[in-house]
């Protein structure tokens, strides 16, 4: 049966059995664009960005929603988000200037990150960026000589780690005290950075930033955390520190296979604005500005990638793998995280499975497997695969392992397909090396 709520909204199986997604058929992308290649579908990127921004602001009308750019970015998606009326949020002196490149409003960016550098630093204040997220004592002192220097104030956000664990993966947990980000509130460092945040001459404190991690499938964590922050928050009022911003974070999971049915956009909603509010209520507290940062659960359903089946080994009694021509170069997730998929026969989709196969790729390393023992049809060299829910962390993790080119990225909608990146070529990749 074909897993519909992993795929993009618009795909569909024609009647000769074959996926279509944005109205494109696609063995002809495979055929016309090569594999492996990532398709994004904009109907869907753009219905998620509006879910958002509807589910969020019909609960709380003070509500900005900021994209995550490290899910994946580019110029042309960022024009998108500038266009649905979504914010940035970027890690990265890169992440900035795709932003510039188009002229996404900067005061309309958060820059985030554990280890800015000084340029880095430098690049935000220089150019307006709206809201630095501070993550360390030392950015802080930095921070505040580069605006000086610069004669400008910069507006700050501490980010705080709340000691709350959201049950996920342990490389992508980040809000607990065993981390890398923010400022610990167990510790006491937090409440020493917002003493000094609000002591710094030339630096401006809005609020308080928390990212639990990500994907987070339950609810709860987010209303632990926000009630122990916003009572942080509280007990430094007489200290000077106003909450005109809040923020959350992200984390906000999407399914990854038909068996996941993580909580609706408004269900999130519903925690997050429902607790912020009453606590704040409870505390006397003026209403603060909400920040949401999405990234996965914006961009991630609305990718697929492409591959085509190469070499076939088959181990009798062990495991058949079935070979692609791409792999960990561009999704390392399975590798990373231990990501699971769902992979369906692109051209087969009439087709009951009958075999159990691993899909393995064409990296140079034995863990390079995007998924094990699943069911499929009899496939054979040369039909092409589809993976679902691609579109975060897989091309902005990929990389140029065994020298092979990242693929291309192809947008989709209403039946007409247009290239927003192109492969990589050899020359690319030799672009930055010195003879």
């Amino acid at each position: 049966m074909f897993p519909q709520t992993v795929f993009p909204d618009t795909a569909l199986v024609d009647p000769h059995g074959q996926l279509v997604i944005g109205g494109c058929n696609t063995l002809e992308l495979a055929e016309e664009y090569g594999t492996p290649v990532y398709i994004l579908d904009e109907a869907t990127l753009r219905a998620r960005c509006r879910s958002f921004l509807q589910e969020f602001q019909q609960r709380y009308s003070a509500t900005t929603v900021d994209y995550a750019a490290k899910a994946y970015i580019n110029p042309a998606l960022a024009r998108i988000f500038q266009e649905e009326g979504l914010g940035l949020d970027v890690v990265s002196g890169g992440e900035l200037a795709i932003a510039q490149s188009v002229g996404f409003p900067l005061e309309k960016v958060t820059f985030h990150g554990n280890n800015k550098s000084r340029e880095e630093l430098a690049q935000a204040v220089e150019h307006g960026v709206g809201i630095v997220a501070v993550d360390s004592f030392y950015e802080l002192d930095l921070l505040d000589r580069i605006a000086a220097d610069a004669r400008k104030v910069q507006e700050i956000l501490i980010r705080v780690s709340p000691g709350v664990d959201p049950h996920t993966h342990v490389h992508t947990t980040t809000g607990i005290l065993d981390t890398k980000f923010g400022f610990s509130i167990q510790t006491g460092h937090a409440a020493e950075a917002v003493r000094r945040a609000v002591a710094a001459s030339n630096l401006k404190l809005l609020g308080l930033h928390f990212h639990l991690g990500s994907p987070i499938f339950e609810l709860e964590p987010y209303r632990l955390a926000i009630d122990l922050v916003l009572r942080f928050a509280a007990g430094l009022r007489e200290e000077g520190l106003e909450l005109e911003m809040f923020s959350p974070g992200g984390g906000f999971a999407i399914a990854y296979t038909r068996d996941e049915e993580p909580p609706a956009i408004g269900d999130y909603a519903e925690a997050i604005v429902s607790t912020m509010t009453s606590t704040c209520d409870e505390l006397g507290m003026a209403q603060p500005r909400l920040i949401i940062e999405p990234g996965r659960s914006i961009i991630g359903p609305a990718g697929v990638a492409l591959y085509r089946i190469g070499a076939i080994k088959d181990i009798p009694g062990v495991r058949k793998y079935v070979s692609v021509d791409g792999g960990m170069g561009d999704n390392i997730r399975p590798a990373l995280y231990q990501a699971v998929y769902e992979v369906v026969p692109a051209g087969k989709m009439d087709q009951d499975p009958t075999e159990k196969v691993t899909i393995a790729g064409k990296y140079c390393e034995s863990g390079d497997l995007l998924a094990s023992d699943i069911m499929l049809p009899e496939m054979e060299a040369g039909d092409v695969l589809a993976i679902p829910a691609v579109g975060a962390y897989c091309p902005s993790m990929a990389s140029n392992y065994n020298l092979n080119p990242r693929p291309p990225i192809v947008l989709v909608n209403n039946g007409q397909s247009r290239l927003i990146r192109r492969r990589e070529s050899y020359q690319d990749m030799m672009l930055c090396d010195v003879v």
